[in-house]
């Protein structure tokens, strides 16, 4: 695999997909759906994520606390795959993008967009760099949740037609959540080596058993808002299609229900990613039906 293609780490990148997908479908529901303005908004949210994942290769890896004991996919710069300068320059490549795509929004939507694309900068360089680097401090899933949850959905809403549907807030809140569980998993994985590094992630806070517990819960209640909560928020009963996602939740779910461990909650992840995007694509139909 190309080593840039494995930094951005394709398996995560339904978290940032997803949110758009359910925001633009709420938002043209009224207006007709605005092509340019989803694919701006798609490239927005794909270009911070992407940023995100070089910029925690960064990091983690000047930091040393990306170590050959990692059970997850190589890291580039640990590896010594890329240069710290390289990666730093990507992270920045990545930033561009996605300031690029957010200025054409801006200016054909509202200007006032600008501060939550430079919100969202700080946030992703704040995430694993800094002082002290908020994922550090059991926060990351905060960062994801309102990110690629809650601001991604309502923004890729608004931008459609300058309003915020109802359906947009509880189909944010379920994309947010599945995003979540896509980075408990993740966390639970690396529990053993980033405990040693110091990276005190809010897995490591409250023990294997506990992020077990709130991987399961995450996939419940999202998949419960999806199924009931946007239905309700549309007023239609065409987002109930998401009931057909419900089985791609037992890969993920049986995994860590039944202990995996390491490199065994790597499909977990993948499994996962997979269960949020095929949410977003069958409630952004069944909203658009609507």
């Amino acid at each position: 695999m190309n080593v840039w293609v494995e930094a951005a780490r394709p398996r995560t990148l339904p978290a940032s997909a997803a949110p758009v997908l359910v925001g633009t479908a709420a938002g043209a529901s009224d207006g007709g759906l605005v092509w340019w303005r989803f694919a701006l908004a798609l490239a927005v949210a794909l270009s911070v994520q992407i940023a995100v994942n070089f910029a925690n290769d960064y990091f983690d890896g000047v930091r040393g606390i990306d170590t050959v004991q990692r059970a997850g996919p190589r890291r580039a710069v640990a590896s010594g795959l890329v240069s710290p300068p390289r990666m730093l320059g990507a992270v920045f490549v990545a930033i561009a993008v996605a300031a690029a795509a957010g200025v054409a929004l801006a200016a054909s939507v509202s200007w006032w967009l600008l501060l939550i694309g430079l919100g969202s900068f700080v946030a992703l360089l704040g995430y694993s760099g800094g002082p002290r680097p908020y994922a550090s401090e059991g926060l990351g899933e905060v960062f994801v949740f309102l990110f690629f949850g809650l601001v991604a959905t309502a923004g890729s809403a608004y931008v459609q037609h300058r309003e915020i549907p109802a359906a947009a807030w509880v189909g944010g809140v379920a994309t947010g959540l599945l995003a979540v569980a896509i980075l408990v998993v993740n966390n639970l994985r690396d529990v053993p080596t980033d405990a040693v590094a110091g990276k005190r992630t809010l897995a490591v806070r409250i023990g294997e058993a506990r992020t077990r517990l709130l991987f399961v819960s995450l996939i419940v209640i999202a998949l419960v808002l999806a199924a009931v909560g946007v239905p309700l928020a549309s007023r239609s009963a065409w987002p109930v299609l998401v009931l057909l996602a419900i089985p791609l939740a037992k890969e993920p779910v049986t995994a860590v229900r039944e202990g995996g461990v390491g490199r065994a909650l790597i499909p977990a992840l993948g499994g996962t990613g997979r269960l949020e995007l095929a949410v977003a694509l069958l409630l952004a139909v069944g909203l658009l039906l609507a």
